[in-house]
Parts: C-alpha cells; structure tokens; sequence
C-alpha cells in the first residue's frame, strides 16, 4: 500500500510506527478547502507552507480527512450556498486529478474500501448552517453531493440556532432548528455540535436520534474557550453515543495561551490588519499569515509557547471522562494556529507515540486515532429513516 512510513519523524518508536501505519487514521476537520479555492493549490504537490498535500498525508499515516465547506457567518443567502457548492465541487476535483492517492468517501464503508485501494479517503463536512440558507433542500442537495456533515453553526448565531460565541437569540434550537435536526436524521448526515451554544448542544442531545459529534473541539476543564466541551457535555455526548474530536488549536489547548491573548486584544487588532492587507479578500491568506504572525510572537515571548503534548493532555482528559469509545482526532488544520511539533499532517504518528508511552494498549489507540468515527458513522447511518 502506498500508505507508508516513509519520511516520518525521528524518535517514533518501531512499535508505534508499525501500529499507527497498520491503523486508520481519520481527521474530522481540516480547512484546506480555502485553498483550493484561493490559491489554485495542488494537492499532489509537497508544499512548504500549511499543514496538508498528499506527501504529508502519506508521512503522517492519514488515512481519512473531512475537508470543510466554510464561508465567513458574515457571508448569508444564496451567496453563501453558490460558494459551498463551488467548494465542494473543488473538493471533488482534487479526487479526479489525484485517482491513486485519493477516493472521495462518504460513508465508514467507503473510508475502508479506500484504504484496501491504498488511497486516503476523501470527505466533505458543511461547516455552519447558514450555508443552507435557511432552506431544507439545500440541505439535501449538499448530502446527495456526499456532504457526511454539517456543523449547525459558526462564529455567530444562525437565524435557527445559537452559537457558542454569539449573544444568545433562539434559546438553543428553534422550531425550524429542530425540523434541520430531524432532516440530517432522516438524511443520515452527522449533526456536529462544535461552534454551538450550550443550550443548543442540549436541545440536539433531547432530540437526534442519531449520535452526534462535536468535529473539531477541546475540553474547556482545561482551556476555558467557549467552543471547547464542559465535562458534563463531554458525559452527554458519550452516553448518546458520540466522539468528542480533538482540536489542536493552541488557543483551544492552552488556558496560559488564551489567558494572555485575551489579556492583550490589541493582538488580534494587530492580526486582523495585517493580514487584510497582504492577502486583501484571499481567506487561504489570511489563515496562513494569522498562522505565521501568532507563531513568530510565540517565538519571541508575547504569548506562551504551545508544544503538541498539549493534545495529548485533552485526549487523556477527554478519555477519563467519556471512556475510551468516545474520542478522536479533528486538528483543524489549515484553519487555525498549530502547536510546536505538530505543524503538519507528518507529524501525527507522535500522537501514537505519546499514547503508548501513556500505557494504553493498541486497541484502545486505534479507537482513539479513526476506530470511534468509523463506529460513529456507521450507527448514524443505521439511524437513518
């Protein structure tokens, strides 16, 4: 298989290079996508920028990986649906120009045919609501285009459900909000609770049939960001049967981190005018520049350095409080500040590593890198109506 270990970091165990390359590996979100957008990238070419192309893929064993459909919570209407479709047809394209490394997938049967093939599977997640425009058969038209998520909201509330940094407007999920739920139901889409309110998460618990996940979040016990999981959360979404993915973004990993970027907003300022004015409207830009900018002052002390061991510490959190079936792996890369020691896609088998060196034994690794996603999507897909 072309699936190989080849060029992968020094100080990775045999034991753990030989269990993490005979394993699935599946990441829930990566926002690649803007790039393939905004700059006519390549995926089958080695990049030395951002986080994902198929030779670091291949390095790091990845064996899945959801691609988000993302516009600004700013961007609505019909706009914001012809841009979702442009991008999920440019996710598309990559798996037409590279037939021997990808496979487009949908389904935990597709990950796995694509991984007897020797190619990494590729999916597609809708991330915030507003993309449907407020419109249940755009909803449909996304998951018969394979859409296998969609995240209810982004940054801000839509005008059917709340979001976790927005004021609150409907009290969770309103009428329409809970006939969305239903429709993803029926439709066997993936209801992703990362981005919403408390009260929201807690209407989608009462009211899916189906389990649910959160693609792209951390555990707020020990960074307190309102996008990260409670551990009563963490508890809830467990007993319906979901996975709490972890995100490795440091200010989703750090409370010293947060606590300082918080504590300077003058920084955010600073990030925001700088990179509008050297990527103008090009948001592949912005994200990789926000990247470069928040890194260099890591480096020179103006915010605390944030090493990859911190996912480790939110993984073994997350574990102790919803069990070792319930927890895996969405790095957002590509979308948001990566950690030292884990800027790319290579650098994953040091999660199999640590883990090991943690005393869990290999099954319990192999649920913990794409083993839960797989038995999540298949029981959504039994849900369905």
């Amino acid at each position: 298989m072309a699936l190989s270990a080849s060029g992968s970091q020094s100080g990775i165990s045999s034991r753990a290079r030989d269990l993490h390359f005979r394993s699935i590996v599946i990441d829930t979100h990566a926002d690649t996508t803007q790039r393939l957008i905004f700059d006519n990238f390549d995926l089958g070419a080695r990049h030395a920028d951002g986080s994902i192309d198929i030779p670091r893929m291949r390095e790091g064993g990845l064996g899945a990986i959801f691609f988000a459909i993302w516009v600004p919570a700013t961007t609505t209407g019909r706009g914001a649906v012809e841009r979702g479709l442009g991008q999920i047809a440019a996710v598309r394209r990559q798996a037409e120009l590279h037939p021997n490394d990808l496979a487009l997938a949908k389904t935990a049967d597709d990950i796995r045919r694509a991984r007897d093939a020797g190619r990494i599977a590729l999916l597609i997640g809708i991330e915030g609501g507003h993309l449907m425009n407020h419109d249940l058969g755009v909803l449909r038209e996304y998951a018969s285009l394979g859409a296998s998520y969609m995240t209810l909201t982004h940054t801000r509330n839509t005008d059917w459900a709340d979001s976790s940094t927005d004021k609150p407007a409907h009290n969770g999920l309103s009428d329409f909000g809970k006939d969305v739920i239903r429709e993803m139901n029926r439709l066997g889409m993936i209801v992703d609770i990362s981005h919403v309110s408390d009260k929201t998460f807690d209407d989608v618990l009462e009211l899916s049939e189906a389990p649910v996940f959160a693609s792209h979040s951390s555990c707020r016990a020990i960074c307190e960001a309102p996008r990260n999981l409670s551990d009563g959360a963490i508890e809830a979404l467990a007993a319906k049967g979901g996975v709490v993915q972890i995100n490795f973004h440091v200010g989703f990993l750090s409370r010293e981190f947060r606590d300082a970027e918080k504590a300077q907003p003058h920084l955010e300022t600073q990030v925001d005018s700088e990179t509008a004015r050297r990527c103008g409207e090009n948001v592949a830009c912005k994200l990789l520049e926000s990247d470069r900018i928040m890194r260099a002052w890591m480096a020179d002390g103006k915010l605390p350095r944030v090493e990859w061991s911190k996912i480790i510490e939110h993984i073994d959190h997350a574990v102790k409080v919803a069990g070792i079936d319930h927890v895996g792996l969405g790095s957002d890369f590509d979308g948001a500040v990566m950690p030292y020691g884990m800027e790319d896609a290579s650098h994953l088998p040091r999660i199999t590593e640590a883990l090991l060196e943690r005393g869990y034994v290999e099954e319990e690794i192999q649920k913990i890198l794409g083993g839960n996603t797989l038995r999540l999507m298949q029981n959504v897909a039994s849900a369905t109506k």
